[in-house]
């Protein structure tokens, strides 16, 4: 695969966010709005919803196989979908990796080797606890999906400000840690 095909996808979801491809974009925004109001509104398990999409296509297109063939016509070919064994290796190599490194951050979190992250952490899973009991998963799914649409031309329009607004803060920031630093008790060495 040459570099350039490589980066095709890479450039694709690059425009798609940036609104230079805006049917695909506008696209997203109307199929993630669609799939949240089935989900929210319905009260359909994801399962049953998706288990019912999925026996409508396949006997869509056992139809229309079937109907080609009444006709005397050659019936639809399908691509051949083959998930080669180098591709898998790899994915589970790069997964591997990952849980691996996702494990020994968790040993330093729970031995206590870093207090930064894991208070972080703490604060994290806290604000995701808090989040998940006033939106449900698709709603929380949805605003993700609109704000990943949105957030990036909104930057691009008004990136200058959103900088100066955030140099205000990261100025601000360090002294305000200073005062609390200062005011916090310090534990001394024994």
């Amino acid at each position: 695969m040459s570099e350039s095909e490589s980066q095709l996808p890479t450039a694709f979801v690059a425009d798609v966010l940036m609104w230079k491809k805006w049917q695909v974009s506008l696209g997203v925004i109307v199929v993630a709005t669609v799939a949240w109001i089935v989900f929210e509104w319905t009260n359909l398990p994801f399962l049953t919803i998706s288990s019912d999409v999925l026996l409508f296509l396949i006997i869509l297109l056992f139809l229309r196989a079937n109907y080609a063939v009444l006709r005397n016509k050659q019936p639809p070919t399908l691509p051949e979908l083959v998930v080669s064994e180098e591709m898998v290796n790899n994915a589970a190599a790069s997964f591997r990796v990952k849980i691996n490194n996702a494990l020994l951050i968790a040993n330093d979190i729970t031995i206590g080797k870093d207090f930064i992250i894991f208070f972080k952490v703490v604060i994290c899973l806290w604000l995701l606890s808090v989040i998940g009991s006033v939106f449900s998963f698709f709603t929380l799914a949805y605003i993700g999906t609109l704000l990943m649409i949105t957030i990036p031309v909104l930057y691009r329009k008004y990136g200058g400000y959103v900088d100066k607004c955030c140099g205000v803060i990261n100025r601000k920031l360090p002294r305000r840690y200073r005062i609390v630093d200062r005011n916090t008790p310090q534990e001394k060495d024994s």
